[in-house]
Parts: structure tokens; sequence; C-alpha cells
């Protein structure tokens, strides 16, 4: 499939969400996501930074000097979702695991963690068990060629928001991780979702749930990105926190609009031909500022 037909699926796709769409946006990306799945093996796999079954970790990349550390947090909706791993012949295993082999290819130490999901665990379970994969990692990213001073953080959709609130609920982080990436996230600008009431609970805790706060305030270095054909919230959630923290910090965090992509397939596609999201992600990572 070309490049100009990738972009047609997934404009034809528009805002919509759900499994379907999740489906329609993997098969786009199988063949290159296949192909890097052939080139990048793990380097460990199920490390567990907690005692749940879903406390664990995949590692990517590694060896020679020690490299930046870049854990990622899977979206889902606080209900689904997996790290992902081994990859079967035309199967699709590859999603979440990607983003830590993309990172391996790229000269970095690629973390891809799972996390207890809701109703079974809500609030603030997913802040919870960031923090916990951050410590895990600073304890033991050295053994795997990673950098413990240079770990970041890179989360989409609920992930977003679990990277968010784990801003708010580790008062330290900004001497934890070197910067954060927050892809179509939830951070209070708009009103509750039902299935957010799941994680969050009635809308009356929401609010003082949400991380809102903590992103409004934090010092350390963010990058902002939302997609051309995500869903109204969505953009209004990025567009809010652009102008809100220009009126506190006088600047702007780095923000990337990726056009030509959704709400799943932003995140789906680092490792493909498309760089331009990985581009500036990459930049980030370089020199976070």
């Amino acid at each position: 499939m070309t490049a100009g037909e990738t972009a047609r699926a997934i404009a034809a796709m528009g805002t919509r969400l759900g499994p379907e769409v999740v489906a329609d946006c993997r098969a786009l990306f199988n063949a290159e996501q296949q192909a890097l799945a052939a080139r990048v093996v793990p380097a460990a796999i199920d490390c567990a930074y907690g005692p749940d079954p879903r406390q664990r970790l995949d590692l990517y990349g590694g060896g020679g000097d020690p490299r930046p550390v870049v854990l990622f947090v899977h979206g889902g909706g606080f209900l689904v979702g997996d790290k992902g791993g081994p990859v079967e012949k035309g199967g699709s295993g590859w999603a979440n695991a990607h983003v830590g082999r993309w990172a391996a290819a790229n000269g970095l130490v690629g973390a891809v963690m799972n996390y207890r999901l809701a109703p079974a665990h809500m609030w603030p379970s997913g802040a919870e068990d960031v923090n916990l994969a951050v410590d895990w990692l600073r304890a033991n990213a050295a053994r795997h060629g990673g950098d413990p001073e240079r770990i970041f953080l890179l989360g989409t959709s609920a992930g977003a928001v679990h990277v968010s609130a784990f801003l708010r609920e580790r008062e330290n982080h900004a001497q934890l991780v070197r910067g954060a990436a927050l892809l179509s996230g939830l951070y209070g600008f708009t009103p509750l979702d039902p299935r957010d009431m799941l994680y969050y609970g009635p809308q009356d805790c929401y609010e003082l749930r949400m991380p809102l706060g903590a992103i409004m305030a934090t010092n350390l270095p963010l990058l902002v990105a939302c997609a051309e054909f995500d869903p109204p919230r969505f953009q209004a959630e990025w567009c809010s926190l652009l102008h809100a923290r220009l009126g506190r910090h006088g600047k702007l965090p780095r923000a990337c609009y990726v056009s030509g992509h959704n709400h799943y397939s932003a995140a789906l596609h680092l490792g493909t031909s498309d760089h331009r999201l990985a581009d500036e992600l990459l930049g980030f990572f370089a020199d976070p500022r």
C-alpha cells in the first residue's frame, strides 16, 4: 500500500473509535511492523516490576554505551490493552511491542509495560504502576544497557493519562525522569465520559482525580501531541492544554499535530516509513526542553 493509499484509508475512518478501527489500522501497518519485528527481538521479557500478574514489562535494545530509556504506556480506554510481544505470521502481536522495537532500532532502550486494568483496578492504579515501573527501571536499566538517569515516558490515550497522573502522584518526578511525551491524552479539560467512570468513579471524583493540576504546574519537559482525526474531545484537550500552559508558563510546551493520522494510527505507525512523529519524538528524547 502506498503512502497516499494509507492516508486515504485513515481519512475514510474519520474520528471513530472502537475495535474495528483498531483492527483496520493494524492491517495498514502490518507488513512494515512484521519486518521490524523480524529485525529487533526482545532483550528481556515479562520483567516483574510489581507483584500483580499485569505488572510486567519487556525490554528491547541495549548493548554498548548506556542509552536513554523510553518507557511506553499503551492505551485502551482504561479497560483493555497489552504490551504485545511475539509475532506470529500474519498476526498483529507486534502492536505496542513495536514501540519498544522502534526505540531499539533508533539507538535507545525501549521498555513496554502492562498495567492493571479497570474495573477491577480503579484510580490511581495506573499512576501507581507507572511509578513502580520507573522505580524498576532506575534500579535495573543499567544491567540491560540503559541509562537510569535518562528515562523518558511515552504514553498514548489512557497511557498518556497514566503518565500525567504519575506526575501528580510522584512529587519528585523531575528527579526520576527526563521528560514525558503525551499522545492523545485526557487531562481534565472536558467532561467525563461514562466509560471513564469505570476507572475514575463518579463525576465528582473525576474532577478531583484528573492530573490537570500537575500537568499544568510541572517544569518537566513535555511533548504534547494529537492526531488530525482524533475525536473532538481529544483535540479539545490538546488545544486547551497548550493554551493553559502558555498562560501559566509564558511559553508553549513542545507540541505536535500529527496530520493524516487518527487516535490509533498515531502510535501504531511508529517504526514505519512515515517518520514525522518519530522524528519529533527522537528529537525530544535527544534534547528535552
